[in-house]
Parts: C-alpha cells; sequence; structure tokens
C-alpha cells in the first residue's frame, strides 16, 4: 500500500494512521461510494432539512399544511360517506366534515387557499341511495 503523505511531510500523523489502519482492516469496504449505489432520497447538500425528510419517511410519516390535509380529509370523507353502510352515517360523515369546513372558512389556516365549502348533504344523500337501491 502506498502512504498518503502530503507533500514535504516525512511522518505520519496520528489521523493519518488511524486512517490507513482502518483502510487496512477494510472498514471503509462497505461505504457508499465503493460499487455500491448512494441511497435514494432528498440530495443533502441541496436542502437543509433532508434528514428529517429521510426519517420521516422512513417512519412513514408524512406532513400536510392544515388547508391541504383538510382537502385531502375532505375527499377520504366524501368516498367514505358513498359507501358508508346506512344513509345515516353517510349524512353524519358529511355534516361533520362541512363543520370543519365552516371552522376553517371562519379562520382560514395557514397554507394554500382551502378551495372548498360545504357541501349539499341532501345531494350525498340522493348518491348514497343510488348506490345502494333498498
Amino acid at each position: 500500500m502506498t502512504e498518503r503523505k502530503p507533500p514535504g511531510v516525512d511522518f505520519e500523523s496520528w489521523i493519518d494512521k488511524q486512517i490507513r489502519e482502518a483502510e487496512e482492516r477494510g472498514d471503509f469496504d462497505a461505504l457508499p461510494g465503493k460499487g455500491k449505489p448512494l441511497p435514494e432520497g432528498p440530495d443533502p447538500t441541496y436542502d437543509e432539512m433532508w434528514w428529517v425528510k429521510r426519517k420521516m419517511a422512513n417512519e412513514g410519516l408524512s406532513y400536510l399544511s392544515p388547508t391541504l390535509a383538510l382537502r385531502k380529509e375532505a375527499e377520504d370523507t366524501l368516498a367514505a360517506a358513498v359507501d358508508a353502510p346506512s344513509e345515516h352515517m353517510a349524512r353524519r360523515l358529511v355534516t361533520e366534515l362541512n363543520d370543519k369546513i365552516r371552522v376553517a372558512l371562519r379562520n382560514p389556516p395557514p397554507g394554500p387557499p382551502l378551495g372548498l365549502v360545504p357541501y349539499d348533504v341532501e345531494e350525498l344523500a340522493r348518491q348514497w341511495r343510488e348506490r345502494h337501491p333498498a
């Protein structure tokens, strides 16, 4: 193995010795970049929060702004209401969703515009009856 000393330095520093011994033991053989692909994910050189994003992805977590979270909840609730086991349950789901939308319209949360208005409970109940004939 060739010595890795800077030019003009004729002694091995303690750090250089530690690195050399670790290389000889093979401690660096399994590091990314030694013939193995780097892990997928955000590029840490461009994003200060890359490690937070990677940790959240590994833990299966996500973060949406309150307005986007309410939009997603509305989408999921409408799908659940159409497939609800009873018309009463469908009405209750949409009524609870409408209450949340009204609160968000009165006190806009941070984030992008909400873009929602309360849903017509009677129209959704009619759709439920069409989908579930007695």
